[in-house]
């Protein structure tokens, strides 16, 4: 009989502890799963340290509701692998266990910078000391040497990485478009082409109109006229700016600079801005044309012209419409 019931006062007790670490079980899950203090989605730059170094990190930001949890399902999930120091996003309401799941799965979060078609090696150049969370110095690279793109980095590369990549893929474009280029084209080398693109880049902004002035340059080019195109001119007049807070003069036009097109026959001696795929494969790939000629349209385009009488109608088409 007293064995029957010391039996029964084990097996409550033991009931009672079970009880209690059901109950300290579901706690634990609650904490564990309940959506989290963020209000809204939010990038963290996550140290490398120690899980109270980190949850502190967190909890500042407003990720985590309290250090001491998170430390706790830190140690309990040890196994399911290290947290990696980044710089993550975080979903709103995120719980404990997203933030875990994010904390040691995640990508880090990637930056976008855009190059521009058309800027200068000393635009590009600024472009990029400007963007955020990039480090270091920048080497300015040879006019023309960047593709103009989207490229996506993480917090922390080096200005000169991301330089090199986009320098790599004008390499690319650039092969690329060499070649896959049409047959007999007046141009010796690929920097030819290069340095062509980069004139048809700054004479228009029009997709449509791209394969129809460089037509007009190629054509140029084969019966060993100028190429006379005002933005060679405007890098010349710039001292490599790529532009002027003003209009050409006829001083410009007669300075003496090879990259003067009005005064040199023939191709200036390197680009006048980096050129993206588009005006590349423009010079490969040139419209079916005798043009000779373009002007302004006044409507943002240009007239296109065979002979010098029907370019000097347009040009004074262009002078009466009163738009420079």
């Amino acid at each position: 009989m007293a064995y029957c019931r010391r039996f029964a006062v084990a097996l409550g007790v033991l009931l009672t502890g079970l009880l209690v670490l059901a109950g300290v079980s579901l706690v634990a899950r609650d904490r564990y799963q309940r959506p989290g203090p963020l209000s809204e989605p939010r990038d963290v730059v996550i140290p490398r340290g120690t899980p109270t170094q980190v949850a502190e990190v967190l909890l500042h930001a407003g990720v985590i509701h309290d250090a001491r949890s998170f430390r706790v399902a830190v140690a309990l999930t040890t196994l399911d692998g290290p947290l990696h120091a980044a710089e993550l996003a975080f979903p709103a309401r995120a719980s404990l266990a997203e933030v875990l799941a994010v904390l040691r799965t995640a990508r880090p979060v990637e930056h976008r910078l855009t190059v521009p078609e058309g800027l200068t090696a000393a635009q590009i150049a600024g472009v990029m000391d400007r963007a955020e969370g990039l480090t270091g110095e920048i080497t300015l690279p040879a006019e023309g040497a960047v593709l103009p793109q989207t490229y996506a980095y993480e917090l922390g590369a080096t200005r000169d990485s991301l330089m090199e990549r986009a320098k790599a893929a004008m390499t690319r474009a650039l092969d690329r478009a060499w070649a896959e280029r049409a047959p007999d084209l007046p141009l010796a080398r690929p920097q030819d082409m290069l340095i062509l693109a980069s004139i048809v880049e700054r004479e228009t902004a029009r997709p449509e109109e791209r394969p129809r002035v460089a037509a007009v340059f190629l054509n140029r080019l084969r019966r060993g006229m100028r190429l006379q195109s005002d933005p060679t001119v405007q890098y010349a007049a710039s001292g490599g700016a790529g532009v002027l807070d003003r209009a050409l003069t006829r001083a410009d036009l007669e300075l003496d600079n090879p990259y003067n097109t009005y005064r040199v026959a023939g191709l200036p001696p390197a680009p006048i801005c980096s050129p993206g795929v588009a005006s590349l494969q423009a010079v490969a790939w040139p419209a079916k044309s005798e043009d000779l000629y373009f002007v302004a349209d006044g409507s943002g385009g240009h007239a296109f012209a065979r002979t010098l009488d029907d370019h000097q109608r347009n040009v004074a088409h262009w002078r009466a419409s009163g738009i420079r």
